[in-house]
């Protein structure tokens, strides 16, 4: 079933993890792959840490994952605007800790909330996944975006799985920005195709030896099904099997979770 896979691009927060918890046969499956010489890029909407982070995450499961095969909205936003501001630019951050070090590892000056208030200006206002955001800070940004900034999300994420279930993410407070300015963002995260462009870049692969593995069907799995890859959908996070009929989008391959994956290879 799976025979013609050769690379698989793997989403984290529901797939291997829910928050702080890894999943049943986290280190078997990259056993599987690594044994099957099966490549592997791990690529997350969640912007709230570096590649180094996720690293640490990992080893602290028992995984060993280089940095380099691995692709967060975080640093994908920030080689995006670093494209669009070869020289640099002023930005104003409404993330954690992994997305403002995006930012400053790319050369950018970051805005802070006090400036903003105090009449600084910003090229950009970066909107990603913070569980420490408060009114004040996004009020400033939809400030600066009403100002002339530029409107930029990390991933539209509207929840993420956590060990109580699904919470709001990163989609929640674009919303709340996207209502104060009336102004749509730009979402460089999935299911837009430029964190498949990347993550395939690094394997190397073709759309056809190719699969993406989520959790959510309007994010991995549409921007898998939109970019030509193979696409599973796994049931250990947010969507469901009647999410398919409810949102019409429709994965090649649906598991109950990584270790149905791995059978399924071994076949």
């Amino acid at each position: 079933m799976l025979t013609h896979i050769k690379n698989l691009i793997l989403d984290m927060d529901g797939v291997l993890w829910r928050g702080n918890t890894p999943l049943p046969g986290l280190v078997d499956f990259f056993d599987t792959l690594r044994r099957l010489d099966i490549n592997f890029a791990l690529a997350t909407n969640n912007a709230t840490k570096t590649a180094v982070m996720y690293t640490e995450k990992l080893a602290n499961f028992g995984v060993n994952v280089p940095p380099a095969q691995i692709v967060t909205s975080s640093e994908a936003t920030a080689s995006y605007l670093r494209e669009e501001y070869p020289d640099g630019a002023r930005i104003y951050a409404v993330g954690a800790q992994g997305m403002r070090d995006a930012m400053t590892a790319q050369g950018f000056t970051l805005v802070s909330e006090a400036e903003a208030y105090n009449g600084a200006q910003a090229d950009a206002v970066v909107v990603g996944f913070n569980p420490d955001a408060t009114y004040q800070l996004m009020a400033m940004g939809a400030h600066l975006i009403n100002q002339g900034a530029r409107f930029i999300g990390t991933n539209p994420d509207p929840s993420f799985p956590s060990e109580m279930g699904p919470l709001p993410g990163a989609g929640a407070l674009l919303a709340f920005v996207q209502t104060g300015t009336g102004v749509k963002p730009t979402i460089i995260g999935k299911p837009g195709p430029i964190m498949f462009q990347q993550a395939m870049k690094r394997l190397g692969g073709t759309p056809e030896n190719t699969a993406m593995v989520g959790d959510r069907l309007t994010t991995d799995i549409l921007g898998a099904n939109n970019a030509g890859l193979n696409s599973i959908l796994v049931l250990s996070g947010v969507s469901k099997p009647e999410d398919v009929k409810i949102y019409n989008i429709e994965p090649d391959f649906i598991f109950a979770d990584i270790n149905e994956i791995a059978a399924a290879l071994q076949k």
